[in-house]
């Protein structure tokens, strides 16, 4: 199966901002990653290319990163998934930049029925929470997209 999935959020700060927060990312201080709900994001040797690790059950290996504007990784683990997901960072404007998460892979085998009835639901509700997470740093609100029930009941499940 084929899947593209993409995340956005526009926040009205400027890109140096976000770079801050971004700079974090799989540290013990992250400020991006929504480790305080969902399993954080780890790296063997930090944010660097070739490092191998993810989040969870979900394994990863960083292929291409550029501190100013990207992270690229390729899907190790689940079975069945292969691709890529990236975080990028783009100016908008002065004072406007988007964050946007892609995952572009193809699923076989257990791999789509993992996707199509789990992993999906809960990739989606950690990408807003972590969202959430930098908009929450940066702007004076407080943002908590709500989880579905699905993926309520997902949570349940695993943590059981």
């Amino acid at each position: 199966m084929n899947v593209l999935n993409i995340h956005t959020r526009e926040i009205n700060k400027p890109k140096g901002e976000i770079l801050n927060l971004f700079a974090t990312l799989s540290q013990k201080d992250d400020k991006m990653w929504p480790w305080e709900k969902w399993p954080p994001m780890k790296f063997k040797n930090g944010l660097t290319i070739n490092s191998e690790g993810g989040h969870g059950p979900i394994r990863y290996i960083v292929v291409d990163y550029n501190p100013e504007e990207f992270v690229e990784f390729e899907f190790q683990k689940p079975n069945g998934f292969n691709g890529r997901h990236k975080f990028e960072i783009v100016t908008l404007s002065e004072s406007k930049t988007e964050i946007k998460h892609t995952i572009k892979m193809k699923t076989k085998g257990l791999g789509t029925l993992a996707w199509v009835f789990a992993i999906r639901w809960l990739h989606d509700a950690l990408l807003e929470d972590a969202f959430d997470k930098i908009e929450n740093q940066l702007c004076n609100i407080q943002k908590k997209s709500e989880w579905n029930p699905w993926v309520k009941s997902l949570r349940r499940l695993l943590a059981a």
